[in-house]
Parts: structure tokens; C-alpha cells; sequence
């Protein structure tokens, strides 16, 4: 009998020990939830009503909202450019990152090289945009290079010049990403690998790429959803109507705005947002699948 007493007694406070402990983790998290739920999780319920809803005659209208942007060619277009420029640019910083963080791994002057990585993203983004301008403009330094008189950004090269720019101000930190990862593998794991005979490249598809698939997910959706945020650049250096091939969602959603078009714009917002959270759960499962592998 004591002994059982003595077992419900512990029972009872490791009980009340957990209760306290997820009482603090729950009042820690309240402010940050209550937080997004204010300024996140509301509005966007709000965009999803009024994407059932006409703004001029205040009436519910159903899915006509949708169907009017389906039917749009500037909406199709930005779709389509969008989609292009996320298909060419994760991959292209992917590879590039981590081609520099394996060549930069070993070096002694690591820290100064993370820093020159780094540095793009300090940088105001209208001193970038000024630096493609004197670069890729008509009297650009190019087109004094090549004895030619071309406006880049007004022919369909103006695609590429914004993939350069983005990949140049988001390589640092998918470099730093790299590296963390890179350096949180266990020396022994490769020591090992060196003594069975394995060479450099070996090593590098056996024992490192697979070590870094935690890694790959983290640097896939921050490209991904970055990819999405590179309107800035576009619109400082073309405007709100640019040339076509980097007419973006970005610069349909600003000149909706303009004209007061919400109710196309929140039925918009509401098919970009169910695809960006339909993509990341994909990236997840695909991830979890290949773990378990």
C-alpha cells in the first residue's frame, strides 16, 4: 500500500509538472499567435469573403470573381511569367549555393568570404536596381563592352537580367544555409569515408548530399517564397507596366490596386496563396517520403 501511495504521489506531480510546463509553452506562444491571428489569419479571411463579393453593388456574386480573373489575359500572363521565373531561379541558386559553399568549406578565409556573400543583401534596392541600369540599359556598360545600343530591359533579355539580379542578392544566404549544414556533419562520418578509398566527388554524392536534405527543404521554400518578392527590382527599374516577359503578379496586383479592382485582386490573393501552402505541403510530404526512405 505505501508503495503505492508513494507511486500515485509521483504520478500526480510529474502530472502537475507537465500541466505547468505546457501552460508556460503555451503562455510564451500566446502573444506571437494572438499576433498572426490579428494581423495575419483575420485580413486574410476578410480577402476570402470578398472574393465572393462585388465591392460596387455590395451583393454575394460566388465564384464570378474567380471565373473574371481566369478570363484575364494580364492575369494569365503574370501566371505565366511567375511561374517561368520560380521554375528557372530555385534551381539555378539551389546549385550555384552549394557549389560555392562546398568549394568555400575548407577555407581558411571563410569568414570574410560569408561577409562578400552576404553583402548583396545589405544593399538598398534602389542602388541595385541603379547598378543594373548601368549595366544592362542602352548606354550601359554592355553595351559599351559589345559596341552595341540595345535597352535590355525593353527586349525579352529583360527576363534573364531580373533571374541575374535575383540570384546575385539571394546567393548569400543560401550559401550561409549550405555551410551551416555542411558543418554540422560529423568530421568522423568523412574521415571514415577518406579510409575506405572514397575520393572527393564520392564523398560528396554519398556521404555530404545526403546529410543535407534538412537543409535542401529550408533553402527550397525561403527561394521559393522570396521568388515571389522580387517586384521591387522590376518595378523600379520598368515601372508598373514593364516589358512583357517580366510582367509579374507583383505588377498585377499594384495596377489592380490602382484602379480599386478588389474584388478581382482579392480573389487573386486567395488562388496565389492556396497554391504557394499547396506547394510547401508538397515539398514537405516529398521530404518526409524521402526521410523515410
Amino acid at each position: 500500500m505505501k508503495d503505492m501511495r508513494w507511486f500515485r504521489r509521483k504520478a500526480g506531480r510529474h502530472g502537475r509538472l507537465r500541466r505547468r510546463k505546457y501552460a508556460d509553452f503555451l503562455a510564451f506562444l500566446f502573444p506571437s499567435m494572438l499576433g498572426v491571428a490579428g494581423f495575419v489569419l483575420l485580413p486574410f479571411a476578410d480577402v476570402v469573403r470578398r472574393s465572393f463579393w462585388s465591392m460596387a453593388s455590395d451583393s454575394f456574386v460566388g465564384f464570378s470573381n474567380y471565373k473574371k480573373i481566369f478570363e484575364n489575359e494580364a492575369f494569365l500572363l503574370a501566371v505565366k511569367n511567375t511561374a517561368r521565373f520560380t521554375a528557372v531561379c530555385i534551381p539555378v541558386l539551389i546549385l550555384l549555393g552549394l557549389t560555392a559553399a562546398l568549394l568555400m568549406a575548407g577555407l581558411p578565409q571563410v569568414q570574410l568570404l560569408k561577409s562578400c556573400f552576404l553583402f548583396p543583401m545589405a544593399m538598398p534596392t534602389a542602388t541595385v536596381v541603379l547598378v543594373w541600369k548601368m549595366i544592362f540599359s542602352e548606354g550601359g556598360f554592355v553595351n559599351l563592352i559589345l559596341e552595341e545600343r540595345m535597352d535590355y530591359m525593353a527586349t525579352d533579355m529583360a527576363f534573364w537580367v531580373l533571374v541575374i539580379s535575383y540570384v546575385w542578392k539571394n546567393l548569400g544566404y543560401t550559401v550561409v544555409l549550405w555551410l551551416s549544414g555542411i558543418w554540422g556533419i560529423p568530421g568522423d562520418i568523412i574521415e571514415a569515408a577518406r579510409v575506405d578509398g572514397a575520393g572527393k566527388l564520392r564523398i560528396i554524392r554519398s556521404v555530404i548530399l545526403p546529410q543535407l536534405s534538412g537543409v535542401l527543404y529550408t533553402i527550397t521554400v525561403l527561394s521559393f517564397l522570396n521568388s515571389f518578392k522580387v517586384f521591387r527590382e522590376a518595378y523600379l527599374v520598368s515601372g508598373p507596366y514593364p516589358q512583357e516577359s517580366i510582367y509579374l503578379l507583383q505588377h498585377l496586383f499594384n495596377n489592380w490596386f490602382a484602379i480599386l479592382e478588389l474584388d478581382k485582386m482579392a480573389a487573386a490573393a486567395v488562388c496565389v496563396a492556396v497554391v504557394l501552402l499547396a506547394v510547401i505541403w508538397l515539398l514537405d510530404r516529398v521530404w518526409k517520403v524521402g526521410e523515410a526512405e
